[in-house]
């Protein structure tokens, strides 16, 4: 049986909290709010979720980079659960690409991110994981990280000329 959450929107006080490391990894808790990501994000055509996306203020991500109509040039990847995750940039070198959010349907916006970048986090199995990441799942991470310290996408544009509708973004 699926459970599928309701996608907090923009205004909702959770997605402006810095969320809650998780503490117990593998504990049935956790699980839940990995199985309400993963089912929610199963009925999107996103790339990435977090939780406070669906009101739970942990530091949980799932990054699912796969061609979708809104990303139809996204590389496929496995969806990968991602427990309190951390990152750093592997240079300076940021790029301004095109960003929309689940949160914040409708916009789209051009926002720089970092190039590269080194995560870790503690997987499903509770193991530490480190990987390096580029171009757009690096994107993506960065997107989705911003979720857990209270931070959407449109804070991080540097020109309001630079958000779109999404009608508008389709177009060009």
């Amino acid at each position: 049986m699926a459970n599928i959450s309701e996608i907090a929107q923009l205004g909702a006080p959770v997605l402006r909290l810095h969320a809650q490391m998780v503490t117990e990894p593998l504990s049935a808790q956790t699980r839940q709010i990995i199985e309400t990501l993963q089912d929610t994000l199963a009925t999107t055509q996103g790339v990435g979720i977090a939780a406070p996306q669906i009101s739970v203020s942990k530091r949980i991500i799932i990054i699912a980079s796969r061609p979708t109509s809104r990303y139809p040039s996204a590389p496929l990847m496995e969806p990968t659960v991602m427990i309190n995750p951390a990152f750093q940039p592997l240079s300076e070198t940021r790029e301004k690409d095109w960003e929309g959010c689940l949160s914040v349907p409708g916009i789209r916006a051009l926002v720089p991110r970092y190039t590269e970048i080194l995560i870790n986090y503690i997987n499903q199995q509770n193991d530490l994981v480190e990987a390096r990441l580029d171009g757009f799942v690096a994107r993506v991470f960065q997107h989705e990280f911003d979720h857990l310290e209270g931070t959407v996408y449109l804070d991080r544009v540097e020109d309001n000329r630079d958000i779109f509708a999404e009608s508008e973004y389709f177009k060009i």
